[in-house]
Parts: C-alpha cells; sequence; structure tokens
C-alpha cells in the first residue's frame, strides 16, 4: 500500500523508473496533503468562542475532512491499479491481424480504467476544495495561511490529474466516450480552480489586509 509507504521510500519509486507511482499517485498525495491542511485549520477553530456561531459546522467539516483525506490517500493505489493492465496492454503481441485486432480491444478497455480512475479522483478533490473554500471564510484566523496552502495543493492536484484523463482519452477509439470524460474534467477545471483560487484571495485578503 503506497498510502502507507514512508515519505521517503515514496519518493525514491516516485523518481525511480518505474512505471508507477506517478503523476496520478503524486496528484491523490497532494490532495490529501491539502485536505489534511484543511482540517487542522477546521480542528484549530473547533471550540473557540470567537467562531461558536459556526461550531456546528465546523464539527462537520472536520468529520468531513478525515474521510476526504483518507480517501484521497486511497486513490495512491487506485490509481497504480488502473494504470497497470494498460502498461501491459502496450507489450502485447501485434503481429498479426488476430493479434493486432486483440490488442486495440484490451486497449481500448485499459484506456477507459486508465481514464476513470483521475476522473474520480478529480471528483473527490472537488469534495475537499469546497470545504476549504468554507474554511477560508470561518477558520481561525491564526491558523488561515494553512487553508490557503491547502486549496493550491488541491489545485495542483486537480490539475494534476486532469493530465491524466486527457493523456489516456487521447488515445481512445471510442471519440463520443473520450470527449464526455473530457468535458466532465473541463467542467471539474473550472469550478475547481475557481473555488481553488477563491479561497486563496480569501487568505490572502485576511492576513495582508
Amino acid at each position: 500500500m503506497m498510502a502507507e509507504s514512508r515519505m521517503n521510500d515514496f519518493i525514491k519509486v516516485l523518481s525511480s523508473s518505474e512505471p508507477v507511482p506517478g503523476g496520478g499517485g503524486a496528484s491523490a498525495y497532494a490532495a490529501a496533503i491539502g485536505m489534511a491542511l484543511g482540517s487542522m485549520v477546521a480542528n484549530l477553530t473547533t471550540g473557540k468562542k470567537k467562531y461558536a456561531e459556526y461550531q456546528d459546522e465546523i464539527e462537520e467539516i472536520i468529520a468531513s475532512a478525515e474521510t476526504i483525506a483518507e480517501e484521497l490517500l486511497e486513490f495512491m493505489d487506485k490509481d497504480a491499479e488502473a494504470f497497470e493492465p494498460l502498461s501491459k496492454a502496450y507489450g502485447l503481441p501485434k503481429n498479426t491481424e488476430e493479434e493486432i485486432a486483440e490488442r486495440t480491444r484490451i486497449m481500448e478497455q485499459a484506456l477507459k480504467a486508465a481514464s476513470e480512475a483521475p476522473l474520480a479522483l478529480m471528483e473527490k478533490i472537488m469534495e475537499a476544495l469546497v470545504l476549504i473554500l468554507r474554511l477560508s471564510v470561518i477558520g481561525s484566523r491564526i491558523a488561515i495561511s494553512d487553508a490557503g496552502v491547502g486549496a493550491q495543493m488541491c489545485k495542483a492536484a486537480l490539475n494534476g490529474a486532469s493530465l491524466n484523463v486527457f493523456i489516456n482519452t487521447k488515445l481512445m477509439k471510442n471519440r463520443e466516450l473520450a470527449e464526455q470524460m473530457n468535458a466532465r474534467a473541463d467542467e471539474m477545471l473550472a469550478k475547481g480552480n475557481q473555488m481553488a483560487d477563491e479561497a486563496y484571495e480569501n487568505v490572502v485578503k485576511a492576513i495582508r489586509g
């Protein structure tokens, strides 16, 4: 389980010639860190008299953020699992028409799975960004900078995950499905980057005036 490996071990494998982990796993890790920073802001806000009016909401955010962070870490392995069949498909023989046809069929299935995983990761990152954006408004001012860092981490992860969608959909034969996936990714990119930027701007205004 990559999520349970030590940080330096993960970095060593990531920088090696091994096909996984790659950009997808790194994006999931970055997003998990971003959500963890959001959790920290929430935990430093809960129970404070100054933010008593948001107490119930903060408690809900803490619970949701913990779950989302754990699920984002799980995507480190989900990404690797989705890429493995594609990696093997590239090595299939293509010497005869039958082999070419079979390779094409398997490749198409593998490309679809390899596109679905980062799309699902993007959807989970969107959930994290919703919470971080809210924390940039109601979070403790003494920790608000961490909400900004979390937003930036999740923004990078969202954009990174989208590249794993696009590199795979580009090779799909089923162009209708490919374009549907691209459109979903584009939709999340637009909305997610907007949320991340808004959260960052909220933080900058809070700490710089």
